[in-house]
């Protein structure tokens, strides 16, 4: 089998970290003027994130977009929730429980300032170093520009369908943001079959999720699950799923049982993929 060689595409770091604002830009825009739409009585509506309602995630985003901006840190003491899993979620809580008491019109507006605000410094001074570390990042982590970058779109556009799903207002499943967002996941996909799924080497797996190009990967001599350059005609699993039965999946909003995955190929091995599926914090 012939594993997938590095892209030669001739693409530099400034164009590649460029793009991802573009696409943050943008995944931040259909987020903002989701929430405008969304009727005040329907802002403590739950979504699929435990303890959080549409208030929190807009919330959430907010902090952490204040804090790329150049604003303080949270220094709210907090009784961490059940739901809450490590350091970095009792950082985000804190943030969601600094801003409980805001309005709507409040966290609206502050992430579009602090949004702007950083855009505007990015384009005025362009990261051309992926490897490279920001000088202000968010709760500490040890995060280059490129994870930085790739991942800020991920997260706004996730937090966008959290929103949707819960108030009933299906839609962005083909923005940039979106495209963005699941084709990244889709990268996780040779973890989650050698190493969470525990496939034997020589395995292959080939994901069909609409409006992305399928993948294949296989489970390497050492244990690796690696991606192919081409598709298996005969795989050992082959599962085929919607966009955002993707994305509830590899976002772990939503469990195996609750969604729909046309599964050719090794019964066994498909249900430890799909139950194992979820990568996001």
């Amino acid at each position: 089998m012939r594993v997938r060689s590095p892209s030669l595409e001739n693409v530099t770091d400034a164009q590649r970290l460029s793009g991802y604002v573009d696409v943050w830009w943008q995944a931040v825009d259909d987020f903002t003027h989701l929430l405008e739409e969304v009727p005040p009585d329907h802002w403590a509506t739950p979504t699929d994130l435990p303890g959080w309602d549409v208030h929190a995630c807009a919330a959430h985003t907010a902090h952490l977009e204040a804090v790329l901006a150049g604003g303080p840190e949270e220094t709210v003491e907090i009784e961490v929730p059940a739901h809450v899993r490590g350091i970095l979620g009792v950082y985000t809580e804190q943030g969601v429980a600094a801003r409980r008491h805001r309005t709507a019109d409040d966290l609206i507006n502050e992430i579009r300032e602090a949004c702007t605000a950083r855009r505007t410094a990015l384009l005025a001074s362009p990261p051309d170093d992926g490897s490279a570390q920001p000088e202000v990042i968010f709760g500490g982590v040890d995060w280059s520009w490129e994870r930085l970058l790739r991942n800020r779109p991920l997260d706004v556009w996730m937090h966008e369908q959290d929103v949707r799903r819960a108030v009933g207002r299906p839609g962005g499943l083909d923005s940039p943001a979106a495209g963005h967002t699941a084709d990244y996941l889709l990268e996780s996909l040779g973890l989650v079959l050698a190493k969470r799924a525990e496939a034997p080497a020589g395995s292959t797996l080939v994901a069909e999720v609409e409006g992305s190009a399928p993948v294949a990967f296989v489970v390497n001599v050492d244990g690796r699950g690696v991606r192919l350059d081409h598709l298996p005609a005969e795989p050992t699993v082959r599962l085929a799923m919607s966009r955002e039965t993707f994305i509830v999946l590899a976002g772990g909003r939503r469990t195996p049982d609750e969604v729909t995955v046309d599964v050719v190929g090794d019964a066994d091995l498909a249900a430890r993929v799909l139950a194992s599926m979820a990568v996001t914090p």
